[in-house]
């Protein structure tokens, strides 16, 4: 959660799948402010890695930079900058690179106001992160900006993970686990 008041912006991380070294993971972030809208030029979010992970794809939004990636030889990550800064895509993005509830441009609407449109979400795939949920180490220092006054993050806090129905009703699947930012 980001907050310039208490509870203002909440951003969760769900980490769907771990393939071998490369975890998938959906962050999600809500605008809870009653009437503060997040405008143009949108939100960016940052954080620390907490070891040496590497961003090999993402879908719905970018890192502003690449950072270096020199010591990989085939196949480029995305972003392999020790504190990478994440934002939204644009509206009119192609189809193949978005997910649900992205490509707003970073802004979002308040939830009291436009509950519809005050949710941003965005897929990552992590790199050299660990295998297993006792290896995988969590982010620090998270930052949010957006225009006006500033907001302010506190450390991620592993919570009980999030339960996926499917469309058909028949199935759940369960996240591997999830993290909320307080």
């Amino acid at each position: 959660m980001f907050s310039q008041t208490k509870h203002a912006v909440m951003f969760q991380k769900h980490i769907l799948i771990v393939l071998s070294c490369v975890n998938q993971a959906i962050v999600t972030m809500y605008n809870f402010q009653q009437y503060r809208h997040i405008q143009e030029p949108g939100w960016t979010l940052g954080w620390t890695w907490a070891k040496k992970e590497v961003i090999w794809n993402m879908m719905g939004s970018q890192t502003t930079e690449q950072g270096d990636c020199s010591k990989f030889k085939a196949g480029i990550p995305h972003c392999c900058k020790k504190d990478p800064t994440v934002v939204d895509l644009l509206p009119g993005t192609p189809y193949n690179q978005q997910i649900a509830n992205c490509c707003k441009g970073g802004i979002l609407n308040s939830w009291a106001q436009d509950p519809s449109n005050a949710v941003s979400s965005f897929q990552i795939s992590v790199g050299s992160a660990g295998t297993t949920n006792k290896t995988v180490k969590l982010p620090r220092n998270f930052t949010l900006r957006a225009p006006g006054p500033g907001y302010t993050c506190g450390p991620a806090k592993i919570v009980r993970p999030t339960q996926f129905i499917t469309t058909d009703k028949r199935r759940v699947t369960q996240a591997l686990s999830k993290l909320h930012i307080a």
